[in-house]
């Protein structure tokens, strides 16, 4: 399991398909000035590919522990999270709000954030990502729900 470093530095990984590559390239610059260590997980390109190959290898690597978090992002960022949300101890949230990012962080823990390149512009992207990066979980009552998610997830993934 990896740590938090130097002062809220965490991995995160990214990965697209082609509708959100060239936004996934930008972020993965953007995060990386944010003092992130960044990983990508492709696609590498606007050549047409399935969400599903790239979400659900993203999501093994974050439910591993191996990255701290990461972004999908897709054209409407809905396809990525269905797929993330397969990995068992994936909590994937579509935002396509800063405080929808917000509130996934408080009151869910998400570990994933899902993207969709088609419905916001590049600026409001990064703005999502910088809130949701920078946004811890609540506690408290969320954690009772976010405990009896993974309680649904240890019957499901037996």
């Amino acid at each position: 399991m990896i740590r938090i470093i130097r002062g809220g530095v965490m991995k995160i990984l990214l990965a697209s398909d082609h509708a959100g590559f060239p936004a996934k390239q930008r972020l993965i610059e953007d995060i990386g000035r944010l003092g992130h260590q960044v990983g990508d997980f492709g696609t590498y390109s606007e050549e047409s590919v399935d969400y599903v190959d790239f979400g659900y290898k993203a999501a093994l690597a974050v439910s591993r522990g191996e990255y701290h978090r990461g972004i999908l992002i897709c054209g409407s960022g809905i396809g990525m999270s269905i797929t993330a949300n397969k990995v068992k101890g994936i909590r994937a949230a579509l935002a396509c709000s800063v405080e929808a990012a917000r509130l996934s962080r408080e009151h869910n823990d998400a570990n994933i954030l899902c993207m969709g390149s088609r419905l916001n512009q590049y600026d409001d992207l990064l703005e999502i990502t910088k809130v949701w990066l920078e946004t811890g979980f609540a506690g408290g009552r969320h954690s009772r729900r976010v405990e009896k998610i993974k309680e649904l997830e240890a019957m499901i993934f037996k």
